[in-house]
């Protein structure tokens, strides 16, 4: 597969689709968990956004080993490497946390067909804790990767040109 279009390496297309879509996926996931009206609007959006962005990541990641194979390898790009390969991890946690809040909020809450079986008020409130915190801990993580992950290729990109 050819990881150019244009003549423009694909990685460099696709990696501004997973800076937009990780942070917004994180922000809506956060939204829901915290603001009920907002939870009621975005319904199944959060996790659809978080498997689009599950998605996109290991097809950057792919296109930015390929582009890694035409360039002369330096200590930035090593390390810009080694933080893109972070990513997926949070990516899939992010997927799996607005999954888990969506199912619960629409399944195990008010008339949903689980409501029945967690009787426990106490139960309820552990589980929509457990479901939050993994939700705001994939968040903080996935963006604070994100951006790691930028500043680095920014800097293997743009140092080298500057000095």
């Amino acid at each position: 597969m050819s990881w150019t279009f244009n003549g423009l390496p694909i990685h460099v297309l696709v990696v501004h689709f997973v800076v937009i879509v990780v942070p917004l996926t994180a922000l809506v996931a956060v939204l829901a968990a915290f603001w009920p009206a907002a939870r009621r609007r975005i319904g199944i959006v959060a996790p659809i956004l978080a498997l689009v962005a599950l998605i996109s990541v290991p097809i950057a990641t792919q296109a930015g080993e390929a582009l890694q194979e035409q360039i002369t390898e330096t200590s930035l790009s090593r390390m810009h490497t080694h933080r893109g390969e972070d990513l997926l991890p949070w990516a899939g946690l992010l997927f799996l946390g607005a999954l888990l809040q969506w199912g619960w909020f629409r399944y195990a809450t008010g008339e949903g067909a689980l409501a029945g079986r967690v009787t426990s008020e106490r139960a309820r409130l552990v589980i929509r804790i457990v479901i939050t915190v993994l939700v705001v801990v994939a968040a903080v993580g996935a963006c604070v990767q994100v951006f790691l992950i930028g500043e680095s290729g920014a800097r293997a990109v743009w140092e080298s040109r500057l000095n």
